[in-house]
């Protein structure tokens, strides 16, 4: 579902992530875990296709996402680490609005809105303004944005920020369930916990490079994941 050969971004003289090569299969929630600054976002931006590498080649599902991205993109459904919502729309007008930039047709559009709506426990909501929802409600608000058009890979930066314990608990039941038929998460978070709980593989990139990578096993062996996670970043922030 993803493949990077030799990606990279540079600023300048600062390098933010070295020569990275990366495979994620279908049917799997991929965990990429780092302190700030190590890298993460700006590799997650490069796979969303909303920042150009430097250098390399990305794949999306077979696609080329420098010389097919609109293809590459459709694929994909992306949530950042500080999503913009329309507050004077309603949910529905916010999601028919995003269904119409991936060209869906009315039908499947008004199908799918309703759809991702009772999913998220937002039906009863759909015609209220996006204002008068709660931090968690404008999280699942959204995810229903980024699977309305069924993408084949969810890129995900720092999910739970904010959530309470039951959103958290929707949010990784979604991801399990999305991973279970077929497709792929790619997940960016800093809750430890998170990771070990859902992820089928993880990665800690540390100063721009891919530090470790495996199973949860293999990546811990004798270890918690958060020792090895302090052991590798230097540093006791998680």
């Amino acid at each position: 579902m993803i493949r990077l050969r030799q990606v990279e971004k540079r600023y300048a003289d600062f390098q933010a992530v070295h020569p990275l090569d990366l495979d994620v299969e279908a049917g799997e929630v991929f965990g990429f875990l780092g302190l700030n600054g190590a890298g993460k976002t700006t590799t997650l931006r490069m796979l969303a296709g909303v920042l150009p590498p430097t250098a390399g080649t990305i794949e999306i599902d077979g696609r080329d996402l420098v010389k097919n991205p609109v293809e590459a993109r459709r694929r994909m459904g992306f949530i950042p680490d500080r999503p913009y919502l329309y507050d004077k729309l309603t949910a529905r007008e916010f999601l028919r609005f995003i269904g119409d930039v991936y060209g869906m047709a009315p039908a499947t559009l008004d199908e799918r809105v309703n759809a991702v709506l009772a999913a998220h426990a937002l039906q009863d909501w759909g015609d209220a303004l996006v204002e008068s929802y709660s931090h968690g409600m404008k999280q699942r608000l959204v995810l229903c944005g980024a699977l309305l058009h069924e993408p084949r890979l969810l890129i995900v930066d720092e999910p739970m920020v904010g959530l309470d314990p039951r959103g958290a608990r929707q949010i990784k039941e979604t991801f399990r369930t999305f991973a279970a038929e077929g497709r792929t998460v790619f997940l960016s978070t800093h809750t430890l916990a998170v990771a070990a709980e859902v992820c089928d593989r993880l990665a800690i990139i540390h100063r721009g490079r891919i530090a470790v990578m495996g199973t949860l096993q293999e990546v811990c062996a004798n270890e918690t994941l958060e020792d090895v996670f302090l052991r590798i970043t230097g540093s006791v922030e998680a």
